[in-house]
């Protein structure tokens, strides 16, 4: 029988909280089978998809965007938390459940016109996501699909997304 990407899912009931299910990514990188099941996926979502460079925040979007970008040829622009990247960046603050947080791309990372892609891991409430496209749309990119390995519906974070071509590998109902 054929396997799926979320048989490689590790689920952990009430953690970090009870009531909490934690779904670890981790196992899926650690079996070579279920990351080449995981990547193969996402390249599946873009097989007919016109882009030109594939962005990812850390550090698991780095994990699963840079082969992406790799099997299809295409560049790889790294986001980074606050203070973290060498060059002259552009930043944008969002809202986290508790507070807030600051992320970066470089200035000159995404020229006016490209078609951009966004990989990461897990899209939760969508609020990175949203801060990642605002930095995006403001150097001159468009985004034209946003591909997570897996999507927490129940924190509706696709809500954000309105408007955006959006994929996930695996949709949990909870949060």
């Amino acid at each position: 029988m054929m396997k799926r990407v979320e048989d490689y899912v590790t689920s952990i009931p009430d953690f970090p909280e009870p009531g909490i299910i934690f779904r670890d990514v981790t196992t899926i990188l650690q079996d070579a089978d279920g990351l080449c099941l995981a990547i193969d996926s996402l390249m599946d979502f873009l097989k007919d998809v016109d882009f030109d460079v594939v962005v990812g925040p850390e550090s698991r979007g780095f994990i699963f965007g840079v082969p992406v970008a790799y099997a299809m040829k295409k560049g790889f622009v790294p986001v980074r938390k606050k203070g973290k990247l060498p060059r002259e960046t552009i930043s944008m603050e969002y809202d986290l459940e508790y507070g807030s947080a600051v992320v970066e791309m470089h200035k000159d990372s995404i020229k006016p016109g490209q078609k951009v892609v966004i990989v990461d891991d897990l899209i939760a409430t969508g609020g990175t996501i949203e801060a990642i496209i605002k930095m995006i749309e403001q150097l001159g990119g468009e985004v034209v699909k946003i591909c997570f390995v897996m999507e927490l519906a129940g924190l509706k974070g696709r809500e954000k997304l309105k408007g955006y071509d959006v994929a996930s590998v695996i949709t949990y109902e909870g949060n």
